[in-house]
C-alpha cells in the first residue's frame, strides 16, 4: 500500500477499479438514482485524492471509502432537505423508478440507516461486527437495524406480518 504523499494515478485508478462498483451500489441505496450516486461516487474519490489519507491495509481503505461515501451521500440529503435544489421541477432528470412491489423498490424505501445495513450485509458480506465499525455504531444497534429492515420488508413485500 503505497504512502499517501506518492499515491500515483495509476494508484488511484487501481482503487478506483477495485472498490468503485461496491461504493457505487451503496450511494444508489442512499440516493435512489444514478445521477446522485454517481456524484457521490465521484466525491469519494475527490476526498481520497485531496486528503491524502494513509492507510494501514487494503481492508482499512475499503472501510474508509465505505464510511467516506456514506456521509457524502448523508451530506448530499441534508443538503436537498434544506432546498438547494427542488427536485419536483427537476422531474426531466430522474432515473427510471423500480418496479412497485420489487425487492429493489422495498429496499430503496427503508430508511437510510438501514439500507446500509441491509446492503453491506447481504449484498457485500459483512458481518455484523464489521458494520458496526465502519457505521461507528455498537453491533447491537445494527443487530436492530437488521431485524428492523427485515420485518419492513417482509410487510412490504407480502410476506407474514410476525418478523
Amino acid at each position: 500500500m503505497p504512502d499517501a504523499l506518492q499515491r500515483t494515478g495509476r494508484a488511484v485508478r487501481d482503487v478506483y477499479e477495485e472498490h468503485s462498483q461496491t461504493l457505487y451500489r451503496i450511494a444508489f441505496t442512499y440516493m435512489k438514482n444514478r445521477y446522485d450516486a454517481e456524484d457521490a461516487l465521484q466525491e469519494t474519490f475527490l476526498r481520497l485524492i485531496r486528503g491524502r489519507v494513509a492507510f494501514a491495509d487494503a481492508q482499512h481503505e475499503k472501510a474508509w471509502l465505505i464510511r467516506t461515501v456514506a456521509n457524502v451521500c448523508k451530506d448530499m440529503l441534508k443538503a436537498k432537505s434544506r432546498g438547494h435544489l427542488d427536485l419536483d421541477e427537476q422531474t426531466h432528470l430522474a432515473a427510471p423508478e423500480p418496479e412497485h412491489g420489487s425487492l429493489m423498490a422495498a429496499i430503496l424505501a427503508l430508511p437510510n440507516k438501514y439500507k446500509a445495513a441491509v446492503y453491506l450485509h447481504y449484498y457485500e458480506g459483512y458481518a455484523v461486527s464489521e458494520i458496526a465499525d465502519m457505521l461507528h455504531q455498537s453491533p447491537n444497534t445494527i443487530k436492530t437495524w437488521l431485524f428492523r429492515a427485515r420485518k419492513a420488508l417482509k410487510q412490504e413485500l407480502g410476506g407474514d406480518s410476525d418478523a
